[in-house]
């Protein structure tokens, strides 16, 4: 499968660094520059092949972020979501890694927040399967997913996922094989 991932475009929390997890917040109005790396990031997407389907999580911020890239066919997908932070929604990183350091940065898979790290990992594995037949998706999604998503088909599971950093509007562009979904 050929898997491009962009990470929905910024928001008033993501300026401010607070973490938003599951809170629907929208997009802010488009800011300099924003449309040209847009442009970019579709070149890349034709180059790659157009995708059979296009998907974002329940969240709205995805669903905007599609519709700037010119998308309207869009599908939402529940297995997208961003991870529930729980309390620390709304507020600074800081204050999770005060909390939850070293565990946080090192290996994550054992916190349980508002949602455990291990049912995030469960989730991706699911939408891996899920998906593993379609030629080309083209998803928006949120950082901590797509994190998670890139330590498991690097490392097998979620332990490096806080060592990547991902920016919004940041395109993924991933071939993936035969992916294990049984495996916690």
């Amino acid at each position: 499968m050929r898997l491009l991932i962009l990470r929905h475009l910024p928001t008033e929390w993501n300026r401010a660094g607070l973490l938003q997890g599951r809170q629907d917040l929208p997009l802010l109005p488009p800011a300099d520059g924003e449309a040209a790396m847009i442009g970019e990031n579709l070149a890349r997407i034709r180059q790659a092949g157009p995708p059979t389907l296009v998907l974002t999580s329940e969240l709205r911020r995805t669903h905007q972020s599609a519709e700037r890239y010119g998308f309207s066919r869009i599908h939402t997908e529940p297995l997208l979501n961003e991870l529930d932070f729980g309390r620390y929604e709304g507020r600074e990183r800081a204050l999770l890694l005060a909390e939850q350091d070293p565990a946080w940065s090192e290996d994550p898979r054992a916190l349980v927040l508002g949602e455990a790290i291990a049912d995030l990992a469960q989730r991706v594995r699911d939408f891996l399967a899920a998906y593993r037949d379609h030629p080309c998706l083209l998803c928006f999604g949120h950082g901590a997913w797509i994190r998670c998503l890139l330590s498991l088909l690097e490392h097998g599971d979620a332990r490096a996922m806080n060592r990547v950093h991902v920016d919004n509007n940041m395109l993924h562009e991933l071939n993936i094989p035969s992916v294990e979904t049984d495996t916690p």
